[in-house]
C-alpha cells in the first residue's frame, strides 16, 4: 500500500469512526455504511476529479486489503508460540 493509499484509507476511517461509532458492522448492511460514508467519499471525488464510483472502489479494495492483512498478522501471531509470554 503506498503512502497516498493509507493518507486515503486514514481519511476514510477517521470520519467513520465520527459517524458510525454506534453502529456494528457485523449486524448492518455494507450498503447502509456505506451511505454513512458517502459525504467524505463525494467530497474526496471533487477534490480528485474522479468519478464517487472510482472512490467507492479504492475504499474497498483498500480496506479489504487492509483487513487482509490484519488477519494474516493475527494469525502469524497465534501461531508463533515465542511471540507470547509466559507468566509462570
Amino acid at each position: 500500500m503506498t503512502q497516498d493509499d493509507m493518507i486515503f484509507l486514514d481519511r476514510i476511517n477517521e470520519y467513520a469512526n465520527l459517524v458510525m461509532e454506534d453502529i456494528d458492522p457485523q449486524k448492518v448492511r455494507i450498503s447502509t455504511q456505506l451511505d454513512k460514508l458517502r459525504p467524505i467519499m463525494e467530497e474526496i471525488a471533487a477534490e480528485q476529479k474522479k468519478p464517487l464510483e472510482d472512490i467507492f472502489i479504492r475504499y474497498m479494495d483498500l480496506a479489504s486489503d487492509q483487513g487482509v492483512t490484519q488477519e494474516k498478522k493475527f494469525q502469524d501471531s497465534i501461531q508463533n508460540p515465542s511471540d507470547f509470554v509466559d507468566f509462570k
